[in-house]
């Protein structure tokens, strides 16, 4: 069996496109249509009542595409509404869920940084990972206030961003973690940067690889895979300027942060 709807991923802004990108690697025979919440963007400050609803009026645009499985690109949306999600629609979910077990499992300090907004700290998944598989673990949380925006705003060369980011490496060295798990899916473009402030002998988890791998599972297991032969495309749509969009996307692929993409752009009511 095969289907030949896309697959749908969701986020408030650009964050996910990291996600995009892993998934188009795993699953390259497939297309796929992107939704980036600009005009509700951030979703960490906002209530779990208010990002359940922002997150089922996504879903809803995304099942009007065809979308026949969907990734919550967003940490905070999966934090508070992917239960609700999978509730209330009858496709196969995928969410993200911050790397704190194999953190755990790696850090040899017996100290570990999670970077994340406040939304996904404060979620109960959060909360349920931690207690279920950081015992005997120090984990330091980062509320990294303002770097998503300062992502979104003005790229992750932005001098706004490198100063975040230098703050915030700089609290994870003084912490004594030896492992940095990325709780934000914009982390991921600054990831690079990261690394070079924090040093080798610190390591940094991305949950965007094994997002991609979980969703070829599910592919699999829900025989939703495009037919053999057929085309492949990206589709980006906004709540926001679709200009703006497209310039942000555009930039990222010369710099190296995305792989390009080929998208066909388009902007949504909702």
């Amino acid at each position: 069996m095969s289907h030949p709807g896309p697959i749908g991923m969701f986020d408030s802004g650009i964050g996910g496109l990291s996600v995009l990108a892993a998934a188009r690697s795993a699953l390259p025979g497939e297309s796929f249509v992107y939704l980036a919440d600009q005009a509700s963007f951030p979703y960490g400050p906002r209530s779990a009542a208010a990002v359940r609803v922002l997150s089922e009026r996504a879903a809803r645009v995304l099942l009007e595409e065809g979308a026949k499985v969907i990734v919550v690109a967003c940490n905070t949306a999966s934090a508070h509404a992917l239960a609700h999600l999978r509730r209330t629609f009858d496709v196969p979910f995928v969410g993200l869920v911050p790397a704190v077990k194999p953190a755990a499992l790696q850090t040899h300090s017996g100290v570990v940084a999670v970077l994340a907004t406040e939304g996904t700290l404060g979620g109960a998944l959060f909360h349920a990972v931690r207690r279920e598989f950081a015992n005997g673990v120090r984990v330091l949380e980062l509320a990294a206030n303002g770097l998503a925006s300062a992502i979104e705003r003005g790229g992750p060369w932005a001098a706004e961003t490198e100063d975040l980011l230098a703050g915030y490496c700089g609290d994870v060295r003084r912490s004594g973690a030896d492992v940095v798990v990325l709780g934000c899916t914009h982390y991921g473009f600054v990831r690079r940067r990261a690394q070079e402030l924090l040093g080798d002998d610190v390591a940094i988890l991305d949950t965007a690889d094994a997002v991609a791998r979980q969703l070829a599972h599910v592919v699999a297991e829900h025989r939703l895979a495009a037919p053999p032969g057929g085309p492949s495309a990206v589709r980006l749509l906004t709540t926001g300027s679709v200009g703006d969009l497209r310039r942000t996307v555009e930039a990222l692929e010369r710099a190296g942060g995305l792989p390009s993409l080929g998208a066909e752009y388009a902007e949504v009511r909702v």
